[in-house]
């Protein structure tokens, strides 16, 4: 298990959920919301988070259907990433599928009692947490690197790998 804090993201096209890994590799948290909007999307606070974290690698979560196809969720959390990438040089980004992630977070936060309202300001922090204790306890079981490198310049051609 490679060792130093990751941090992961789980893009919305309102919201960005950014979660953190302790420095062992063991766990994840929530760290924040970043709000995005049409003049602002939120790189620019993730690109700090991961500068005051010191955080050597970036997962995002990206979103596929059940049978493994990209949707357009998809192709927005692409475009994120290889915007990130070329925010953030130096530091890898990785792609890392995040089937369920959002229902699980739901879930999660329903059965512990916060209502709809509610959850609305963290879920995506929950999704990011989510997304972030997969990679790690992937990367533990299997001893390698979790998801797919993102390149900065990739294309964005349906299909194409990040």
């Amino acid at each position: 298990m490679r060792r130093g804090v990751r941090v992961a993201v789980d893009v919305g096209s309102v919201r960005v959920g950014v979660a953190r890994s302790d420095p062992d590799g063991i766990l994840a948290t929530p760290v924040e919301t970043v709000a995005r909007t049409a003049t602002d999307d939120g790189t620019e606070r993730i690109a700090a988070i991961v500068a005051e974290l010191e955080a050597f690698e970036v997962v995002v979560g990206l979103p596929r259907s059940l049978d493994g196809r990209n949707r357009q969720a998809a192709g927005l959390a692409r475009s994120y990433a290889r915007t990130l990438a070329r925010r953030i040089p130096g530091v890898p980004i990785r792609m890392v599928d995040e089937r369920f992630t959002s229902a699980t977070a739901h879930q999660a936060m329903t059965a512990s009692g916060l209502g709809s309202r509610s959850q609305r300001a963290v879920v995506d922090q929950v999704a990011a947490v989510i997304v972030l204790q997969h990679a790690l306890d992937s990367e533990r079981s299997t001893g390698r690197e979790p998801g797919q490198l993102v390149k900065a310049g990739a294309s964005a051609a349906k299909g194409a790998t990040p």
